[in-house]
């Protein structure tokens, strides 16, 4: 069966839906005076159909891990399915499924999904969710919603999880990253163990840096009254991504010696869920009441550079 994939088109960007594939992304193109250039990690052609290889995913109704897939909330504990090596609940629940397209247009592509008419979701909770994808010259704008169809209140939070290549063409100078994030969260597996701390010098990224094969797979926070925000710059562009304010968190990742990175815009921190049952304060994930929808959205914006290490 031939996989639906439409395109997104502006004088800028050159981006691929694939609303079958979790909602995902397989391409995120630049038009550059060298012609389009992959800025998101591209999907290849035998992994179209596998969410966690695409170029972006979203992570809904969480974002990143829940410790051993134990959900704690008002008193009650659900054991949800370990889907990741690591023995967590990761990335939440909707890439197992089709999403519906709702509008589609040359520069707009808008899904829907609604758990009541899935099997096997990896939720206790009923919930609807939608994303919007849209180019508008140098932007693409992701918008996220997630609404609760359930009668009574859940924890709800999202994220998105883009793949940024570390070089755009084999001899340039590689991708630097600036994050203007006053915060950071102390991790064990990859999980939240209390309130956000001073960002620490391997964290800092307040000052533009090379992203280099040092290992990174935290999560930043501390953007003040805005949402999330980064600076992806190579030698020819920039990448601003701005977050609305429910996108309070940001998680790096940089694996080693690998062609790609992530810079994921994300409303909570990981392991939320047990901060939140524990009473730690500024976690960020939301508690939704029946009929009630958290949304935002963030903006990936291309630029010209301003100057080696420097941001817009």
């Amino acid at each position: 069966m031939t996989l639906d994939l439409p395109v997104l088109t502006s004088s800028t960007w050159q981006v691929g839906v694939l609303p079958a594939t979790g909602g995902t992304l397989a391409f995120g193109r630049v038009a550059t005076e060298d012609g389009l250039v992959d800025v998101l990690r591209p999907t290849p052609a035998a992994a179209l159909r596998r969410a966690e290889r695409t170029a972006s995913y979203p992570l809904i109704p969480w974002s990143n891990r829940i410790g051993e897939g134990l959900l704690r909330f008002g008193g009650r504990t659900w054991q949800l399915r370990r889907n990741a090596d690591d023995g967590t609940a990761s990335h939440g629940t909707v890439l197992d499924y089709p999403w519906d397209v709702v509008t589609r247009r040359d520069d707009l592509v808008e899904l829907a999904l609604t758990s009541a008419d899935l099997v096997g979701v990896n939720f206790p909770w009923r919930f609807a969710a939608g994303i919007g994808y849209r180019v508008d010259g140098p932007d693409l704008l992701v918008h996220t919603w997630l609404t609760n169809e359930d009668d009574e209140p859940f924890p709800a939070g999202f994220g998105h999880h883009p793949f940024f290549q570390r070089h755009l063409r084999p001899a340039d100078g590689g991708a630097r990253l600036q994050v203007p994030a006053e915060a950071c969260y102390d991790l064990v597996g990859a999980i939240a163990t209390g309130p956000a701390v001073p960002v620490t010098e391997r964290l800092d990224f307040r000052t533009a840096r090379t992203v280099g094969d040092r290992p990174v797979d935290d999560c930043l926070t501390g953007f003040g009254p805005q949402g999330a925000r980064a600076v992806i710059a190579y030698d020819d562009l920039e990448l601003a991504l701005t977050g609305d304010p429910v996108y309070s968190h940001l998680v790096v990742y940089v694996p080693r010696g690998r062609a790609y990175f992530a810079v994921e815009p994300v409303t909570h921190v990981n392991g939320a869920h047990a901060l939140l049952e524990a009473g730690v304060p500024g976690a960020g994930l939301a508690v939704l009441e029946p009929g009630r929808r958290l949304t935002g959205g963030f903006r990936l914006r291309v630029a010209a550079p301003t100057g080696p290490g420097s941001s817009r």
